[in-house]
């Protein structure tokens, strides 16, 4: 099964995508079956879903019961029609200059995606602008072939105490 096509433009599961890239208008209305895709394919359909940032077409991918988690912060986002609604209210704000300027759409680079019956674990880089950046760490559960949980963690880069410097390697941040 095929995630992205050769040109780029993301192709759902049957999909026959034709030498010029393009597909019907029928093709482009089925939905990815998010289960089965592969740790490859995965990496590729969210770094294009993180690329664009589109309310609607996430909408589409999540399922009816769809929550979202962040403990950090103590909110829970239940609904796909509630995440929508946030996500539009969002960009609204920013839109209006409503929000400061580190509420522009933030850039998401993706260290890796693992796989496993119904669960993906990502793991990447979200960087808000004028150096607002953190790891995160995303679970996301996976039912009837749509995002059904997803549990997203932030962590913001920190020094390491020179004492441990001995035992230890560093690591690209």
């Amino acid at each position: 099964m095929r995630c992205v096509s050769t040109d780029g433009t993301m192709a759902a599961q049957g999909d026959v995508v034709r030498d010029h890239g393009r597909r019907s208008e029928m093709d482009q209305q089925r939905m990815p079956n998010l289960e089965e895709m592969d740790e490859q394919e995965a990496h590729r359909f969210l770094t294009e879903l993180f690329s664009n940032l589109n309310p609607q077409a996430e909408y589409e991918l999540r399922h009816q019961d769809y929550v979202m988690e962040m403990p950090q912060s103590g909110e829970r986002f239940r609904g796909k029609e509630n995440m929508r609604a946030f996500q539009e209210a969002r960009r609204a704000l920013r839109q209006s200059g409503d929000l400061d300027s580190s509420s522009s759409p933030p850039s998401i680079r993706l260290r890796r995606v693992l796989v496993k019956e119904g669960l993906w674990v990502v793991e990447g880089v979200i960087d808000y602008g004028g150096g607002q950046v953190s790891d995160l760490v995303a679970i996301m559960e996976l039912r009837d072939g749509k995002m059904w949980r997803d549990r997203w963690y932030f962590a913001e880069p920190f020094e390491a105490p020179e004492w441990r410097a001995q035992w230890v390697e560093r690591m690209e941040a």
